[in-house]
């Protein structure tokens, strides 16, 4: 090709933006009142279940309740949305998650609510959340055509959803009650669902074929252990899950209030917090020719969260590198989750989306069990927090040191949700990145 034809070529448009899409921001809103009911919810069943008496160790069950449906459930959830459609299985999840927190309320206000009550409600909403869960993937490449800057708003939208929810479950208990608060969060979770309903009309594709239950958890499963750079993440994100994830909050969280104080801690999670949305606003701007690379470079700072309250830092420097921190995280999340949405086929990306998802919290729950012992164990729990910031530089070292991950280029525009041959994709340097 001459310069001249070079120079007469058109530029590729830039995707449009995703707020011009109704679409868009219907599962914006939708996703943002999902992520405010998720973020109220520790405050107001803390509350309750210590109201009711119960203790720390009720707080516990309750959570376990909560999780374990997730952890169990989250690989059919990702069936039953290829069957019949991520729009259905998260609108019905919705659905189901709002009778619960309202029976919940009604509990609250007309009984002397027992413990056994508030477990079997948060199962419940748990396995509603395992049907929910996996259908997100699948719907971003359908709402937007601007993938990553899609996600990137989503990862802002989550962070301040974060923040803010703890405070309006908060505000909610101390002045009105904590029945009112599950009543806001099924309201919530009902805006959810209302945002979702007409996305109905969106045309996913719906696996039509009649095999049982574990032949499509096997296909789902074919489709993850086929793509490298797909599993070898996830085996690397299990242990980092363990071993950085797991002890960072709870051991975390005890030294900063010991070192800070409540409201300091409260101003360093604000930190972190305001560092995610940082970081989402960098995943809105940036866009790497290997996504990958350039998200795992970024989760290198995520080891100044741990290293932090293992060193004593001050007040200070705790709350930049907090905040630096979660820049790196959510610059990762944009990374990642758009890589799979764009190069996954759609008719199985809510399966391999579950399997990514089950690969990814599977250990966190274990992590944070084993942190205590461990940190009586060691004589600290400064020390298991140094160990963790150490092990998640190496975690990421690891993956970076596989070739199929550093090789995964870009999808190019136009081809979101498509599986896309080897040497399809070129790499910088010209050799064909490898995407399966």
């Amino acid at each position: 090709m001459t310069k001249d034809e070079m120079a007469a070529r058109p530029e590729p448009s830039a995707p449009p933006s995703p707020w011009r899409s109704s679409r868009f921001r219907l599962f914006f809103m939708a996703r943002s009142t999902s992520l405010l009911a998720d973020g109220m919810l520790m405050v107001s069943l803390t509350t309750a279940v210590l109201g009711a008496g119960y203790g720390a160790a009720g707080v516990g069950y309750a959570l376990a309740a909560w999780m374990a449906p997730i952890v169990l459930l989250v690989l059919f959830g990702g069936v039953l949305a290829d069957r019949f459609t991520p729009q259905v299985m998260m609108v019905g999840a919705d659905v189901v998650r709002m009778v619960a927190m309202l029976v919940l309320a009604l509990l609250l206000v007309t009984t002397d609510i027992r413990l056994w009550h508030i477990m079997a409600l948060l199962a419940l909403s748990g396995a509603a959340t395992a049907m929910f869960q996996p259908g997100l993937a699948s719907l971003v490449p359908q709402v937007a055509e601007d993938i990553q800057r899609a996600n990137a708003l989503l990862r802002i939208a989550e962070a301040i959803c974060t923040l803010l929810g703890p405070g309006v479950a908060g505000l909610l208990v101390a002045y009105w009650n904590v029945a009112g608060s599950f009543v806001v969060i099924a309201a919530a979770y009902a805006l959810s669902a209302l945002g979702l309903a007409p996305l109905r009309k969106l045309g996913t594709v719906r696996d039509e074929s009649d095999d049982p239950m574990l032949r499509r958890l096997a296909t789902g499963w074919q489709e993850f252990r086929s793509r490298p750079w797909l599993w070898g993440v996830i085996a690397v994100w299990s242990v980092y899950g363990l071993l950085v994830f797991g002890p960072a909050l709870p051991l975390g969280a005890a030294l900063l209030t010991e070192q800070h104080g409540a409201s300091g801690y409260g101003w360093i999670a604000s930190a972190d917090g305001a560092g995610t949305i940082v970081g989402g606003l960098l995943g809105m701007r940036v866009r790497p020719r290997r996504p990958l690379v350039a998200g795992a470079c970024a989760m290198f700072f995520f080891s100044l969260n741990p290293l932090a309250p293992a060193l004593g830092w001050s007040f200070t420097w705790t709350a930049v590198t907090g905040a630096i921190a979660g820049c790196g995280f959510a610059f990762w999340g944009v990374m990642w989750a758009t890589s799979v949405q764009s190069h996954i086929p759609l008719a199985v990306l809510s399966r391999v989306s579950a399997y990514d998802v089950a690969g990814s919290i599977m250990v966190i729950p274990l992590g944070r069990a084993l942190a205590g012992p461990a940190s009586e164990a060691v004589g600290g729990a400064d020390r298991v927090l140094l160990f963790s910031s150490i092990m998640g530089l190496v975690c990421i070292a690891v993956m970076l040191a596989i070739p199929a991950i550093r090789a995964l280029g870009r999808a190019p525009e136009g081809r979101a949700g498509e599986d896309l041959p080897p040497g399809d994709l070129k790499a910088p340097d010209g050799e064909a990145a490898r995407t399966a």
